[in-house]
Order: C-alpha cells, then structure tokens, then sequence
C-alpha cells in the first residue's frame, strides 16, 4: 500500500473513532495518536525522504488536507462534547441560566507562532519533514561538529550561555538537530529544524531567546541550483510571487561555499527606501553547500553526497512581513500591538 493510501486509511479511522469517541479525555487521545509528534501522521510521513520530488509535494499535500480534515473534526466533536457536558451540569445546578454571562475575550495565536507554523506548512509541502532537539546541547554538536574552531568568537562567555555542567552549552542555534539526524539517518535527508534558540544580544534586532529554523537536505549530486531553487520558492510563498532574490558570497563555518540571501525590499519594491537604506534589498537568511567536514564528522561520505544547508530567524521573517521595527515588541506582552495581528 502506498503513501497516499495509507493516509486516507488513517483519516478514515480517525474519523470513525471520533465520531464513536463519548468523553474529552479519549477524543484528546485520538487528537495525540493521530495528530501528536510521534503521531500516525508523523510516522508516515517519515517515509517521505523516498519519494521523489514531485511525489513529495503531492504527498506533502494530501497530508497537510488529511491534518486540517481531522483538527476540524476533532474541534467540533468537541464542542459537542462541551455541550452535552453543560447540559449535564445544567440539570443538577439550580443558577439562574437567564443571567447575562460574564464577558470574556478570546485569545489568539501570536504572531511568531502563526509565522513558525506557515513556514514550516511550506517546507512540508515541499517535502520536508520536522525534527526537533534539546535547547541545552552538548558543545560537541553545537560547535565541534559544525566545523566551528576553540577560538571562534561564537565560543566567547560574551556571547554563548554556558551550563554549569561542563561541555554543555544553551544552543546558539538549531543546527546541532542536523548533526542529530544525520547521525542517524542515512541519506536521502531533508529536514527543517524549529526552536527556540539562545545568545548574548539586546537590541532592537536582536533579543537573548529567539526563534530560529534552519534545513537541511542531503542526497547524491545536490547542487547550488537545488538550494537556489528552494529558497525563492520559499521566500515567493512568505512575501509574494513578485520577490526577488539574490545570494551573495559569504562565510559560515558549516557551509562552502556560504552565501547570504536578499529579497528585494518589501517597502519600495527594489526601488530603494530608507528601510533597505537605498540598496533596493533586504537580507533574510544564510545558507550554504555543507561543509565535506561537516559530512565527515557525522560519517556520511562527502565524495558520494553533497547537500545545502540554510537558516533564518522567525522573528526576521515576521518584522519584514508584518513590517515591525523593533524585535522586542514581540515579547512585551502589550495587547495594543498583539492585537493588530
């Protein structure tokens, strides 16, 4: 059975066993077994790494449509549920039910969330799967393994967190989860790696927690082209299908060649604008070919594989799109400026 067929099997019993479900505590159990991190869904979608390109997007699709198909079941199963709960406590309580209720405002999802989850919904569909790892990471994978040196300036007490445990460190970005999977997965690899992430910066572009992701795939004969390619179809589903985007040369310790990635300006349209101070561009992320040390420190072949590797800042992602001038505003929890989104 393929794919395809297995996550419509999966739909169908989900939606049998929700529509029999008689209790909120098991219908949040179907919600984790279907749904959850090392759900169903998930373990199918392992598989896609097989697939060819166009069968990952179409099955990337199809999953992301079967995921939406059961979270509204699931909701209005449980509203139901709700319901026939009130009724119940109804019938036994002697309230007066024709009193005016309390009111109470709705919340919503933040800003970073909501720009996390779309950016990680467009690596799905193109085929990407989602890997997560520890915020306290040992300096082995976060730094060694990265081909990053002793005396590079990342490695300063003025710019990482270090854990009083020794050789662990607050990661300073989520490339260590690149170097988890590939210890463990054989190529084909193709993943993107979400999470919080830490450094010694305070300013209006930068704050000491933020949000980063970074991809990764790896495979045989992966060329600048395919990474290319990747990212202007990303960055086209984020800002639109007019943007513009350029690589320029640049280093980074895990990657040769490294390139830095523009978009052209969101606020003159390339024209050039006080934001993009003149030069009609604004840079969103790095990237780069893997390093064949990197490859050579996980034991993958670096003279039968190559791949690309990228990262970027959720909170960059946001401040361009939404256009906010100042990183800290996503974390003062002032309700005049959450509310705008």
């Amino acid at each position: 059975m393929g794919l395809k067929e297995d996550l419509i099997k999966l739909k169908e019993e989900a939606k049998k066993l929700i529509g029999s479900v008689k209790d909120k505590k098991s219908l949040d159990e179907i919600r984790v077994k279907y749904l959850g991190k090392k759900g169903e869904i998930k373990k199918v979608l392992k598989s896609l790494s097989k697939l060819s390109p166009d069968e990952r997007r179409e099955i990337g699709k199809i999953a992301n449509d079967i995921k939406d198909e059961i979270e509204k079941l699931l909701k209005d199963k449980l509203a139901i549920l709700k319901e026939k709960e009130l009724e119940e406590e109804l019938k036994k309580s002697k309230v007066d039910i024709h009193l005016p209720a309390d009111w109470v405002e709705l919340g919503h999802q933040h800003i970073l969330t909501k720009t996390l989850q779309e950016i990680v919904d467009i690596f799905i569909a193109m085929g990407f799967s989602v890997e997560e790892g520890p915020e306290v990471e040992r300096e082995e994978y976060n730094f060694d393994m990265l081909n990053i040196p002793k005396d590079h300036p990342a490695r300063d007490m003025q710019d990482t967190f270090f854990i009083n445990k020794e050789g662990y460190v607050l990661r300073t970005h989520t490339s260590p989860v690149q170097i988890r999977t590939m210890l463990k997965n054989k190529p084909p690899v193709a993943i993107v790696a979400p999470g919080r992430v830490y450094r010694k910066d305070m300013d209006p572009t930068h704050t000491p927690m933020f949000h980063q992701i970074e991809g990764l795939l790896v495979d045989e004969n992966i060329t600048y082209r395919d990474l290319k390619g990747t990212l202007q179809k990303f960055l086209q589903e984020v800002f639109g299908k007019n943007i513009k985007i350029r690589l320029r040369p640049s280093y980074f310790p895990f990657t040769e060649p490294s390139f830095e990635v523009d978009i052209s300006c969101t606020i003159c349209s390339g024209l050039g604008c006080r934001v993009c101070k003149g030069t009609g561009w604004l840079e969103v992320l790095g990237s780069g070919m893997v390093d064949p040390n990197v490859f050579e420190a996980v034991g993958i072949d670096p003279e039968k594989y190559t791949g690309f590797a990228f990262g970027l800042g959720i909170e960059r992602i946001a401040m361009l799109k939404y256009r906010v001038p100042d990183i800290r505003l996503f974390y003062y929890g002032d309700l005049r400026f959450i509310k705008q989104f």
